[in-house]
């Protein structure tokens, strides 16, 4: 039977209908349950921080007007990053646990190494960059204490997600390299997916083969 898609959890009444089919306990192996929803946590954790990251970037607007900058950054990466991070390497991280896929271990590995780097940057809280890291905050404390307790609360968040990525990160790596899965496998499991698709056969059956063998009869009427 088809199932529906269930995530993001919309209201009925809401015109936006939800995108995804989500269900740990259904479709992921009992092994690997607590690892993808431990990820789960990790997105939502994320989430929730670049929101308490973008109040702490508008607390700090307010004292310090120079930092517009900053502040609108802020608006951009929790608008930003919230989705993407679920598209771009949660869902990859998925759907390699529910189906043993190569491939999609593979985009996750890059898509979520990067964004450990980004969990970094964004717990050392550079200047302007639009994050209320540990040196912004630091700034802060100078000027209003206020503001500069919401910002290490903030930073400590942003601390504690960079912390568990890299946990996580190096978990995942190593189950990875017990399922028996390769670099080899997830080029098959790429081109068995291109030639599947139903608009790459069409293409190939549409477009003339070069050097194909041209009719005698033709030649001898040209000539």
């Amino acid at each position: 039977a088809a199932r529906l898609n269930n995530w993001p959890p919309l209201p009925s009444f809401c015109p936006v209908k939800p995108c995804f089919y989500q269900d740990i306990p259904v479709e992921i192996p009992a092994d690997f349950q607590k690892t993808v929803t431990t990820m789960y946590y990790l997105w939502m954790a994320s989430t929730i921080t670049l929101f308490l990251n973008f109040l702490s970037s508008l607390a700090w607007f307010c004292v310090d007007p120079s930092s517009g900058s900053g502040f609108g950054l802020s608006i951009l990466w929790a608008l930003l990053y919230t989705p993407c991070s679920f598209v771009c390497w949660y869902r990859p991280m998925y759907k390699a646990f529910r189906s043993d896929s190569s491939f999609n271990f593979f985009v996750f590995f890059f898509v979520f190494f990067a964004q450990n780097v980004m969990y970094v940057l964004q717990a050392i809280g550079i200047p302007n960059w639009g994050f209320s890291g540990w040196i912004l905050s630091l700034i802060a404390l100078r000027t209003n204490t206020a503001v500069a307790v919401m910002m290490i609360l903030v930073a400590l968040s942003f601390t504690a997600v960079a912390v568990l990525g890299i946990i996580m990160l190096k978990k995942i790596h190593s189950l990875y390299r017990r399922t028996g899965a390769s670099f080899q496998k997830a080029q098959e499991e790429f081109a068995a997916g291109v030639f599947s698709n139903q608009a790459v056969r069409t293409a190939a059956a549409i477009t003339p083969c070069r050097g194909a063998a041209i009719p005698k009869r033709l030649l001898l009427r040209a000539a």
